[in-house]
């Protein structure tokens, strides 16, 4: 039997890093998109070769310079979708990988853009981690360096949250920490015990 394959996804500021967190500690692996993207993006990474000739200014000894290249795409919007793809199928081929040899029979996918991008349709079911949105705008804005500006520029880029929550198979408030380490657990069982019934 393959492994039941669970999206985990939320908005930025919602807690989806201490969720996945909470899988990891329970043995259930855990494939990180922005993880994989910074595994593409380092020295011997794919992404760097595939990435120079359209973003030279970017990629320095062999492995790709994301200040360099955020200030290349502030430059030309349109680069984005250029970006995208080349990435995006590096990024699919290291979620391929990774489930070809995970022996689990749950595993947990963390795609930020999960329902953006329709990554949804490889996934068994999905859950959303969402906060209050005054809980959400307190979180980001007290990371280092964090704008409005920036702050709305990442939100304008993501679905909605109430679309989120409609789209979602399973959707967690992550308003304290045990809480959410409780629905985590529960959420294991419940799966499991689907599994085997």
């Amino acid at each position: 039997m393959s492994a039941f394959r669970l999206g985990l996804t939320g908005s930025i500021g919602m807690g989806k890093s201490t969720t996945a967190g909470f899988f990891a500690a329970r043995d259930v692996p855990v494939w990180d998109a922005d993880a994989a993207v910074h595994r593409l993006y380092a020295p011997g990474g794919a992404a760097a070769p595939a990435l120079a000739s359209h973003f030279p200014q970017a990629v320095t000894g062999g492995a790709v310079d994301r200040a360099a290249l955020k200030v290349a795409l502030a430059e030309d919007a349109g680069k984005l979708k250029l970006l995208e793809q080349i990435v995006h199928p590096l990024v699919a081929q290291d979620r391929v990988a990774f489930l070809a040899q995970a022996s689990a029979d749950l595993v947990v996918l963390d795609i930020p853009l999960l329902f953006e991008k329709g990554t949804e349709t490889e996934c068994d079911a999905t859950l959303l981690v969402t906060a209050p949105a005054s809980v959400q705008r307190a979180r980001v804005l007290a990371r280092p360096g964090m704008t409005e500006a920036q702050f709305a520029l990442i939100l304008s880029r993501q679905m909605p949250d109430a679309e989120k929550r409609f789209r979602a198979t399973h959707v967690v408030e992550t308003l304290s920490l045990a809480s959410t380490d409780a629905y985590v657990d529960a959420l294991i069982s419940h799966i499991r015990a689907g599994r085997h019934a």
